[in-house]
């Protein structure tokens, strides 16, 4: 994996912060635990690319 999944990693990782700060700011609890759902995907998914560069 590459570029484009390092790319739709971070994608991902700003939808949930924008799902969260909208959560937070309309006091939608649920729109903000998706958008830490999504950032925490993320992050996962971004180590994972991480561990696999290590080892090239």
């Amino acid at each position: 994996m590459g570029l484009d999944d390092k790319i739709k990693n971070a994608a991902q990782d700003l939808t949930g912060k924008g799902k969260e700060a909208v959560g937070k700011a309309t006091d939608n609890e649920r729109l903000e635990a998706e958008g830490e759902r999504d950032q925490a995907a993320a992050n996962l998914k971004q180590a994972g690319e991480n561990v696999k560069d290590a080892f090239k």
